[in-house]
């Protein structure tokens, strides 16, 4: 029941953040996207060194 209503509480941050600010949730995004980017990049890094 409180994951339920915790889940249903961030949902509805999210999007009263990213209707009154939303050019700040885009940079929260694309800081957010930069750094799965990133992730990847040393995962793909280390298995070609692995590899190679």
């Amino acid at each position: 029941m409180v994951k339920k209503v915790l889940t249903w509480a961030g949902v509805a941050f999210l999007i009263f953040f990213i209707a009154f600010q939303p050019n700040s949730a885009a940079d929260v995004f694309k800081s957010l996207g930069g750094g799965i980017m990133d992730i990847a990049q040393g995962f793909g890094d280390f298995f070609t060194n692995l590899f190679a």
